[in-house]
């Protein structure tokens, strides 16, 4: 059955409650022929109801986290971990600084809200935000040793700025994070807020238990008194009073995030949009606003996640019904709801319907709602794919092979007019004036190294895979000290309309072109045809310059095996095709596919290198292998220093590989290893093919610590040595002896 690319474009914009929600139904129930794209400025979605049980220690961190990595990669769902500059509004475009626009067909904004700052002259960086709450808890640890260190002769002072449900849980909550983080230190806690009151919104037998509570845990209450500057540790407030303060913890009322602002639709009086009923923006385009981000505009509702959650059941139907051409559902607020507010001592206050409590059977009932609705994030199980429906359109049915499979001409010629295709001297006819081929000219008529590399995209986003197809290719020119210059394309695009197939590969290019500029290269043409998934690939003209490259074959007895690397990418995107690969390691994994060996195959130029080599498809054993026989000599290898990206150990333990692991061992023969090193996770990496792989280098030993300092100072990937070059060899053969 052939892949066809979906008709329509469903994106979320921030992965809170509702479009959460949204998520988890696509991951069960697929909208046929459309494909989900979510939008966030992390691979980690933190829910802000557990927060003050993480810093009361009654839940770890990660208890309250949804990895987006994995929970998009079990629903089928594209994930783009970036910052949204803008969206246009009529062209259905949500715009980015370094990426190309990604369209839609139905976009729902969920990016909640910011705590406002209103009337404040200035602060500095006394204050700590909570936003990002991805990054709250190191941020927090790290400004309380920080300012214990500066005050340990004195208690540390901490204010924090509002007394909503937010406020009071982190006052309450807080003092066991500091003596988790420091043990039992002398400290001060206040708050500071506009009102008379806490708690606001709750009932005055609520906001009395509350206010009870603070003071008996010691927190000094500034009621009815608003910040007005805070500089040099100093809170001024609107009363002349001063307040010092090591830390400020702010917890204001929300007012809308500043992309907001960029937006063309209609507004409330904070900035946030206006939405109909159905929770459509009012401007009517097929924008929906969801949790704080969105007011009712006849009847708007506090920002609390309760209402973002009963949100979600509309949100998920109405998106299906305006793909459909369908009226749409209405959301009817409740008009009452639980409160709790988590005390920290193992209870919480609560309200409903008027009646207060504090009491521990509230904590356990919201530690029981709070788990179970984090449980259904929280499974990154593969849903089961269902066969795809007949497709209506004749003309996607049936498609001809051959030069008849190519891509129509209009696609073709529709991306390149949208493509900024950069000149280079060297090419005499290229795409500014496109023919049936590209004419070059070898540089000052020195030799030219030619290179190709092809393969099915690991990842579904195609302008990075764009990006990584151009370092992927480029990468054994640069390992032969050349200098791309002109790069042609051959893809295998999946059948759809022609403008999905034109996006696709607009931002394949456009990735692709991305890295071409970096390294001074420029796109001379290619060849595009339909196929049955994604594949993308280059082959790269490089101008190899007047000396003579260096090449596999030079390795000399003592030298020091240098690896720029660390390895792990295949086993890496084998585990996230089955979403197991964690938002963490995909967060170290893309950096290092991205990082250009271009950079650190110059060393070549500065230190006395004998050989080099790019590690990729045949993994670290084979090619390393290759430049042992090619310079007849042997080796030995610290199996204990050979460098993992983070969680391949993990996976290796499961069981986990790339399909072209076992092919990759057919080199086991040359290897000398113990059957306890044989069951090292990284003995299994020496095998493992890598996608953007880094250098392997033959160094003098006394130049080693020199070509370790120039690699830690191109970039933040670490590079290791991991052996020795050595004459020993068993029957005349090269081998590696693994120590």
């Amino acid at each position: 059955m052939q892949t066809l690319l979906p008709t329509h474009d469903v994106v979320l914009l921030g992965i809170g409650h509702t479009n959460a929600h949204v998520l988890r139904m696509w991951k069960m129930h697929p909208i046929p022929d459309a494909r989900l794209t979510c939008i966030s400025n992390y691979s980690i979605a933190s829910y802000s109801g557990m927060l003050p049980g993480v810093l009361a220690g009654q839940y770890h961190a990660e208890q309250m986290e949804i990895d987006l990595v994995r929970l998009c990669a079990s629903a089928s769902a594209r994930l783009v971990v970036d910052t949204v500059s803008g969206l246009d509004v009529q062209r259905q475009e949500v715009l980015f600084d370094a990426r190309p626009p990604i369209p839609f067909d139905v976009l729902s904004i969920g990016i909640g809200s910011v705590p406002t700052r209103a009337g404040v002259e200035s602060v500095d960086d006394t204050v700590l935000p909570i936003k990002p709450m991805q990054t709250f808890l190191s941020r927090l640890e790290e400004r309380l040793r920080l300012a214990h260190h500066r005050q340990a002769d004195k208690p540390m002072r901490i204010a924090i700025v509002g007394a909503g449900a937010g406020g009071v849980e982190i006052a309450l909550c807080l003092p066991q994070r500091i003596k988790m983080t420091l043990g039992d230190v002398p400290f001060e806690l206040s708050i500071i807020n506009g009102r008379d009151e806490v708690t606001s919104g709750a009932a005055a037998k609520t906001a009395l238990k509350a206010r009870r509570t603070l003071q008996a845990n010691g927190v000094q209450l500034l009621l009815g008194r608003r910040v007005v500057r805070i500089a040099k540790g100093v809170v001024s407030l609107d009363d002349d009073e001063q307040l010092e303060a090591d830390i400020v913890l702010w917890a204001t009322s929300a007012v809308a995030p500043s992309l907001l602002d960029s937006i063309d639709v209609a507004k409330d009086d904070r900035g946030f949009l206006l939405t109909e009923p159905s929770l459509r923006v009012t401007s009517a385009v097929p924008v929906f606003a969801v949790g704080d981000t969105g007011t009712m505009e006849d009847s708007p509702t506090p920002k609390a996640g309760v209402y973002a959650v009963r949100q979600g059941m509309v949100l998920w139907e109405n998106i299906q019904r305006s793909l459909a051409g369908k009226p749409l559902e209405e959301y009817r607020p409740q008009s009452n709801f639980l409160k709790l507010f988590n005390s920290g001592d193992g209870r919480a206050i609560g309200e409903y319907k008027g009646v207060s409590f504090h009491t521990a059977w509230a904590w356990k009932l919201k530690d029981a709602i709070d788990t179970k609705f984090m449980a259904k994030y929280r499974d990154y199980a593969i849903t089961p794919m269902t066969p795809s429906p007949e497709v209506d359109d004749p003309t996607l049915r049936m498609r001809c092979a051959g030069c008849g499979g190519k891509v129509g001409g209009s696609v073709l010629s529709n991306v390149l007019s949208r493509l900024e295709v950069p000149t280079n001297d060297n090419v005499l006819l290229g795409l500014d004036a496109p023919d049936d081929a590209a004419i070059v000219r070898s540089p000052e008529g020195r030799p030219m190294t030619v290179t190709v590399d092809f393969f099915a995209a690991p990842l579904d986003d195609p302008y990075i895979v764009g990006r990584i197809a151009a370092l992927n290719a480029a990468s054994d020119a640069f390992a032969l000290g050349a200098k791309p210059f002109a790069a042609l394309a051959s893809l295998t695009v999946p059948i759809g309309k022609p403008r999905k197939q034109e996006q696709l590969l607009y931002e394949v290019l456009a990735g692709a072109l991305h890295e071409f500029r970096q390294m001074g290269a420029t796109l001379v043409g290619g060849h595009t045809i339909e196929g049955p998934q994604l594949t993308v690939g280059f082959t790269m003209l490089a101008d190899q310059g007047a000396d003579a490259p260096l090449t596999k074959a030079g390795l000399r007895s003592g030298d020091r095996l240098v690896l720029t690397k660390p390895l792990g990418t295949g086993v890496l995107l084998a585990a996230h095709m089955q979403a197991k690969c964690n938002a963490p390691w995909m967060d170290k994994l893309l950096p290092t596919m991205l990082l250009s060996n271009q950079r650190a195959a110059t060393l070549v130029d500065e230190f006395d290198i004998s050989g080099l080599t790019d590690v990729t498809g045949f993994g670290l054993a084979g090619h390393l292998l290759e430049m042992l026989r090619a310079s007849n000599v042997s080796a030995q290898l610290d199996l204990a220093r050979v460098p993992l990206l983070p969680g391949v150990d993990e996976l290796v333990n499961q069981g986990l590989e790339s399909t072209l692991s076992p092919a990759n061992r057919h080199v086991e023969s040359s290897i000398r290893v113990t059957e306890l090193q044989r069951r090292d996770s990284r003995y299994t990496a020496l095998f493992d093919p890598q996608t953007c792989g880094g250098l392997l280098l033959g160094v003098r030993e006394s130049l080693v610590d020199a070509v370790l300092a120039r690699l830690q100072s191109m970039s933040d990937v670490p590079a290791a040595v991991i052996g020795q070059v050595i004459d020993e060899k068993d029957n005349s053969k090269s081998t590696v002896q693994v120590h």
